[in-house]
């Protein structure tokens, strides 16, 4: 149950909203909202803009109905025996294939029985000779007939009231693809004598997006219950010469269209990503130019060539990513282009599942080990993970042609990241809260009486007084952290268990607590009320810290070996200094704390630092020792210069209370260690090592082993190398 405790503790409330957020993101994915559509499309459209489709192969050429040719011809609809002299032109000419972006729905109104019957004052033996001539569109059928010539149908809305039947070779691979594909209840189809005539049919139909934009056009359709390929497709059908169309499906719909020598990959509805390029004027030739011959005849070998318009009163006008204003032919042109040089894009159908294991796993990644690490490390890992997201997505795009989104795992994770750090921050302000309430009953009762008292105590300023101050540390306290690095609350609550008792043996010896440092306490006496033996009562506190702390070793032994845990003892270094200092209310108008300043303050500190260095728990100043020097065990260890002072100072450590001070064993080892002192300062070096191995055999249990181990050290230096011949004995601290 322990373990359980313990990962419920390290999981937390923050991780569980963070998975439960998460759960709505995927489900929000798989849901595809438009917003999302949306968004996603518009960075593919980014994608173009930044890099769009190089033209390495013009296969495509356009004959353009525009205004030059309309203003030479005449308005549109032209006489389908101009249009038929059009196909004848192009294909001496070399075309390979001739498609139309336009539709011949109706008999043409000027073949010359129709013109005959609306003509009024013409003679019976003209009309006859009218009526007896072939009709327009029989003569355009006759030139399809005698070229390869793909013609342009249309979707409609509505059904047809007498719908034609046509037979398109179209094959379904893997499942039926009708659910799947674009679907219209009715078909605009050309006149059945120039179908009859035609060696292909497609429709023109080009389905905007839902902003207007064309990124996508369909490959195959169902228009009134026939499938029927794309102009552009029937295009590639009829140059490959086959008889069909095979569309490949999987589990999601469609996956690729194909005839021989091409398999477009498309989306589950059948559509291809149109890789556009800028456009380009030069893949236009006038209309009025190919029927008068004025362009070179190798402009049309062997290419593919579009019949449609870029005059304004036709309204044959597109948007794509690159254009806002594009005729709608040049659409067509650039699926083969893209086709002819294998750049369509694509968004397979498996690109949903890469989105979502991008932003599961990341967004999984930040769940475990956010709350672990700083937030500036936190940062710079996020914009890391960004940069790949997207560099990743731009890879794909420019060296794959796949389009792999990578605006949902940044949002996502994005998102992840932001309710991660909101709900640790609010979390950490409750503690906060929680904490300076408990610890509020931790300030001197003197203190909260005499500011209950006198409310002109909360002022700035202070008063210069004699002082102890005490500065305690937690020896190897990374170590220990590390060991809760999987339990945060399990290092507070160790911190909570730690401060209390050592805030209380502060305070019971009439201490008052200044402030916490991390794991560190600062505590000072005599003040505010005044304290006679400030020096006796700070000296015993530091012993009473000692005491408590080994009580709690041996509950955290015991409850370590309870749980198979591994057990580190608490360690604490103890620095206490005596000496005119100034105490008061301290800060801004704001805020304020009833702190201590003073040199007298920063010898603490340094002393402190110092125990470990020495191997004892305590290290005291002069005055302090001269005040207690009646009261403890007190033994003279060194005479130092700390870093940034010059005086020098000798220091001392407390070795226990007064019964240790009468004890023979104590004061044998205070004067074989006073000899050594005083031996290896008057650099009789020999004689000082023999004083430390005496001292080390009386003083076995007194924990002094550290300290005689420095001095054994110092002492074999300077017997291979002696002190410089001004030496004092004096030993400069480097550190703090």
């Amino acid at each position: 149950m322990n373990w359980l405790v313990r990962m419920a503790r390290w999981f937390g409330y923050s991780r569980a909203l963070c998975l439960c957020l998460l759960a709505a993101l995927v489900f929000l994915r798989v849901s595809d909202p438009a917003v999302l559509q949306e968004l996603r499309v518009r960075v593919f459209d980014l994608y173009q803009v930044i890099q769009p489709r190089l033209r390495t192969i013009k296969p495509v050429v356009i004959v353009d109905i525009d205004e030059k040719s309309l203003k030479a011809l005449g308005q549109w609809p032209w006489p389908r025996t101009r249009v038929a002299d059009l196909v004848s032109q192009l294909t001496r000419m070399g075309a390979a294939v001739i498609a139309f972006d336009i539709i011949f729905a109706e008999p043409d109104r000027m073949s010359p029985a129709l013109a005959a019957q609306s003509f009024r004052d013409i003679d019976d033996e003209t009309r006859k000779k009218l009526q007896a001539l072939p009709s327009n569109d029989l003569i355009m059928a006759d030139a399809i007939r005698h070229s390869r010539v793909v013609l342009g149908d249309s979707a409609l809305p509505t059904p047809q009231a007498e719908p034609q039947k046509l037979a398109v070779g179209v094959a379904t691979l893997g499942g039926d693809a009708r659910p799947y594909l674009f679907t219209f209840p009715g078909l605009l189809r050309n006149l059945p004598v120039l179908q009859a005539a035609a060696a292909g049919r497609g429709l023109v139909t080009i389905k905007n997006e839902a902003d207007g934009i064309v990124r996508r056009v369909p490959m195959v359709m169902v228009a009134q219950g026939t499938l029927v390929p794309s102009l552009t497709f029937e295009m590639l059908r009829v140059a490959t010469r086959t008889s069909t169309i095979l569309l490949r499906m999987d589990a999601a719909g469609v996956k690729s269209v194909a005839v021989p020598g091409f398999d477009l990959p498309t989306d589950r509805n059948g559509q291809v990503w149109v890789h556009f390029a800028k456009h380009d004027p030069a893949l236009y030739v006038s209309a009025i130019d190919v029927l008068e011959g004025r362009v070179p005849a190798d402009r049309f070998d062997h290419k593919l060539v579009l019949v449609g318009t870029s005059a304004t009163g036709l309204f044959d006008v597109k948007t794509t990513p690159l254009d806002a204003v594009l005729p709608g032919v040049e659409v067509h042109a650039q699926v083969l282009e893209s086709a002819l040089s294998h750049s369509i894009l694509s968004a397979p159908n498996y690109a949903i599942a890469i989105e979502l294991a991008a932003a599961v796993l990341v967004s999984l990644f930040i769940i475990m080990v956010g709350p672990s690490i700083g937030a500036l490390t936190m940062l710079v890992l996020g914009a890391v993970v960004a940069a790949m997201l997207v560099g990743g997505s731009w890879y794909f795009f420019t060296e794959q042609k796949l389009l792999i989104d990578a605006t949902f795992p940044l949002l996502a994770t994005a998102l992840i990241y932001l309710t991660l750090t909101f709900s640790n921050y609010l979390r950490e302000q409750l503690e906060r809260r929680r904490i300076r309430s408990a610890f509020g009953q931790y300030l001197s009762p003197a203190l909260v009486e005499k500011l209950a008292q006198s409310h002109e105590g909360l002022t700035l300023g202070g008063e210069d007084r004699e002082m102890t101050v005490m500065f305690s540390d937690v020896r190897g306290f990374t170590t220990i952290s590390e060991t809760y690095k999987d339990d945060p609350q399990g290092l507070t609550t160790l911190m909570n268990n730690f401060l209390t008792p050592m805030t209380n043996a502060i305070i019971e010896r009439n201490g008052t607590i200044d402030k916490y440092i991390g794991d560190a306490i600062m505590a000072f006496w005599n003040a505010p009320l005044r304290d006679g033996a400030h020096e006796i009562n700070a000296c015993h506190a530091t012993l009473d810290m000692l005491d408590r702390v080994a009580a709690i070793n041996v509950q955290r032994e015991q409850e370590a070996r309870a749980g198979g845990a591994r057990f580190i003892p608490l360690k604490i270094g103890i620095g206490l200094n005596t000496g005119r200092c100034v105490v008061g209310n301290m800060g801004s108008q704001l805020r304020f704390n009833y702190s201590v300043l003073g040199d007298s303050v920063n010898l603490a500190s340094r002393l402190e630092g110092q125990s470990k260095t020495y191997g004892v728990p305590i290290i005291i100043g002069e005055r302090t020792a001269s005040a207690a020097l009646d009261h403890f065990a007190i033994l003279e260890i060194d005479r130092v210069t700390v870093k940034g002072k010059t005086e020098p100072e000798t220091i001392y450590t407390i070795v226990g209370r007064d019964d240790v001070r009468r004890d023979s064993r104590f004061q044998e080892v205070r004067g074989v260690f006073d000899d050594m002192l005083s031996l290896y300062r008057s650099q009789k070096f020999d004689a000082a090592h023999k004083a430390v191995i005496q001292a080390r055999a009386a003083a076995v249990g007194m924990g002094l082993d550290g300290l005689l181990d420095i001095y054994s050290i110092r002492i074999g230096s300077f017997q291979k190398d002696a002190p410089p011949h001004d030496w004092s004995g004096v030993f400069v601290l480097d550190s703090k």
